[in-house]
């Protein structure tokens, strides 16, 4: 069974809420459980699996601006700040990092 990590990170790519769902399960429901979480900002980078016009009309009533690329079967595109979106390696290299803790913490390297 797999799993499937979702978070909220601030600017400089620490960890704010983490939410987990199982592997098969769609970015829909991560988003829909962190959506009441998000602090107060003004820009929320994603990938394309949290394109969803519900998703971003949350994120337009609580006064941020969605950088999120549409998903490539989606009718009417949707324009992104492609420059700042760039910027969501940060969020992948925290998502690295917290795979090297894992591998600490559950011991898969037994060697010292």
């Amino acid at each position: 069974m797999n799993t499937k990590l979702h978070a909220i990170c601030d600017s400089q790519g620490r960890p704010l809420n983490l939410f987990v769902t199982a592997g098969q399960v769609s970015d829909y429901i991560g988003a829909r459980a962190l959506v009441s979480r998000l602090p107060k900002v003004d820009w929320l980078l994603g990938d394309r699996g949290y394109d969803a016009d519900w998703f971003r009309d949350a994120l337009k009533d609580k006064g941020i601006r969605a950088c999120i690329p549409g998903r490539k079967r989606r009718k009417k595109t949707v324009k992104y700040d492609k420059r700042r979106y760039k910027r969501r390696n940060r969020i992948e290299i925290m998502f690295g990092r917290l795979k090297d803790w894992r591998r600490v913490a559950t011991r898969y390297d037994r060697c010292p």
